[in-house]
């Protein structure tokens, strides 16, 4: 167990930090991504503001929901309307691509190490960005796939088809003939995502958890990076403790942390840690631009 004495990034300037975090990069033998919500955010998958406006406005004026993240929690009268929002939101959020390119900066960074990624994201960033499908776990399930809602089975379904009809032919409802359900015991359809203990682990998600597992065991007592991203304490069981666990019991290993607002870490790794308060985008175009700039200087 660790202490509860947190250690804070100092708030004067990243370019101290940022060159460790290059040195690190460029010195570890593999890097280990930890992704949570606040990457996808920096990349501008934000769910209130402008963008929520664009694509709910009619969703806000008539049911008065304020951002996409709460509306999905919004007890619609029908089965009908609900699909309707969730159709629209699961297109924006895992259909459209990312206003940033936040996650192929990234990948980037990472493309020529030995990597693998860990995220609590569901909006598949990481496979539209071309990074490995082998080299990512989701944890916590993915817009993109439908489940029983019993659950009868422990399997998913592609849904883009039908999300992408949904969305064409909606008028703030869906047709009837539209609504999903489980073709094995024809009872409602829902969202691959873990909210609850019906939430199903399919062979996909088995064996992405057991690639997490090898590569880690594997790697044990390696240069590892552990790299987390935008990880905030909605689960930190997941990512962020056992990222500060692992570099603990590693002395070869470092972690480092790029969280606006909460980019901390237990006194007891301060010495292996990186932690950088600041906007990830930023941070990231920063230290490619400053990568490209020593690649073309002459030697």
């Amino acid at each position: 167990m660790f202490s509860r004495i947190w250690t804070k990034p100092s708030t004067k300037s990243c370019s101290e930090p940022m060159e460790r975090l290059k040195a690190a990069l460029q010195d570890c033998d593999a890097v280990v991504i930890g992704a949570g919500a606040g990457l996808s955010t920096a990349a501008g998958f934000t769910y209130t503001g402008e963008r929520f406006e664009k694509y709910f406005s009619d969703f806000a004026a008539k049911y008065g929901i304020q951002d996409m993240y709460s509306g999905g929690f919004f007890p619609f009268a029908t089965p009908e309307e609900h699909w309707a929002y969730w159709s629209r939101y699961i297109f924006i959020n895992r259909y459209q691509d990312a206003p940033k390119p936040v996650y192929d900066d990234l990948l980037k960074l990472v493309q020529d190490k030995d990597y693998f990624v860990i995220t609590t994201n569901v909006d598949h960033c990481f496979q539209k960005a071309d990074f490995d499908k082998k080299r990512l776990f989701y944890t916590q399930g993915d817009y993109g796939l439908f489940q029983c809602s019993e659950p009868c089975c422990q399997e998913t379904f592609d849904n883009e088809a039908v999300i992408r009809e949904m969305v064409k032919r909606q008028n703030m409802k869906i047709p009837t003939e539209l609504l999903p359900v489980c073709p094995h015991c024809g009872k409602p359809m829902t969202m691959n995502l873990r909210s609850d203990d019906k939430f199903v682990e399919d062979e996909g998600w088995h064996r992405a958890a057991e690639r997490y597992e090898n590569f880690l065991r594997t790697r044990n007592g390696q240069k590892i990076l552990f790299l987390e991203l935008g990880v905030g304490y909605n689960t930190p069981v997941i990512i962020k403790y056992p990222f500060w666990q692992m570099t603990e019991k590693n002395t070869n290993a470092i972690y480092a942390c790029i969280n606006q607002g909460q980019a901390v870490c237990p006194q007891e790794i301060e010495r292996q840690t990186i932690c950088i308060d600041a906007d990830i985008d930023t941070i990231l175009r920063k230290i490619m631009s400053e990568e490209n700039i020593s690649k073309s200087a002459p030697h």
